[in-house]
């Protein structure tokens, strides 16, 4: 990597909103992917791996971005997505000094950064393509997805509700208070909610032994984005648990059996074998970036 960028802050700079920006060699203006590490939204730890990321695809000439926002503990939805827009906002006004182009950005995130990505792409102007891998897309369907005995792990304390609609799990955190008795704001707070036809390309992968987030989540997006016509495609893990979300990439163990389905032009494809990369990864961003 040629060049990094640190601690750069958008917003108020205040908490978790930063960002650190890793430059490939070259002249600009380079397409950019931003990346958002998972936390279940209980810490502002989004720039975790982004040099992962950047080892990864910088070497294809892609700028990437490692993006921080706040904690359900600094603040609640639709804060979260307030943060998402300044910080893409920040880099598309200051592209010329970072030797960006401000018309070539994709989404790239695992678990509630799938989330982010997922959430950035269909209601942020100027995300053309996004990845978000094992991704939350309907809040409130969660806990009727989730794989028989799991919903106990989520217990928090005793005479609560299991799984996520517990009313100290990460998404009842999130929306500040518990997620079915907010069924409105969890739907704002869903990416499924603004399936449109308008849609830009989607890269989906999901382990079907998800034990947090439910596989059927990634099914149900693909699902409703194929149906809206975007060019989508899901990869399935059938054997891959809630992460690493590098071993997607990089284990033989974790990509066994892997299979993909695609839609494009409202056309679907059958289910076939395939090998997960990051060269997968950086194809697709090449593609439409």
């Amino acid at each position: 990597m040629a060049k990094e960028l640190k601690d750069i802050a958008y917003g108020d700079g205040l908490d978790g909103q930063l960002i650190d920006l890793y430059l490939p060699d070259g002249d600009g203006p380079r397409p950019l992917v931003i990346w958002s590490h998972g936390s279940g939204w209980l810490a502002d730890t989004g720039r975790d791996d982004a040099e992962v990321v950047a080892r990864r695809l910088n070497p294809h000439g892609f700028a990437v971005a490692g993006l921080a926002i706040r904690s359900s503990a600094q603040t609640r939805f639709p804060g979260q997505l307030r943060d998402i827009e300044e910080a893409i906002h920040h880099l598309r006004t200051h592209s010329i000094s970072y030797g960006l182009d401000p018309e070539r950005i994709g989404m790239f995130g695992e678990s509630s950064g799938g989330w982010a990505a997922a959430l950035a792409a269909l209601t942020v102007d100027g995300i053309r393509a996004a990845v978000p891998v094992y991704p939350p897309t309907e809040l409130l369907s969660m806990d009727e997805q989730m794989l028989p005995g799991t919903l106990q792990e989520f217990t928090r304390f005793p005479g609560s509700p299991y799984g996520h609609d517990d009313p100290e799990s990460a998404e009842s955190r999130l929306l500040g208070g518990p997620l079915q008795q907010r069924p409105q704001l969890a739907r704002r707070a869903s990416p499924s909610t603004y399936v449109g036809q308008d849609a830009p390309p989607f890269l989906i992968l999901h382990g079907k032994a998800d034990r947090i987030v439910p596989y059927g989540q990634g099914e149900l997006f693909y699902e409703a984005l194929a149906k809206a016509g975007a060019d989508v495609e899901l990869i399935t893990l059938p054997h891959a648990d809630h992460g690493p979300w590098n071993d997607f990439l990089t284990d033989p163990v974790v990509k066994r059996d892997a299979f993909t389905i695609s839609s494009r032009e409202g056309k679907e494809t059958e289910a076939r074998p395939c090998d997960p990369t990051w060269d997968t990864v950086a194809d697709f961003f090449h593609r439409h970036l």
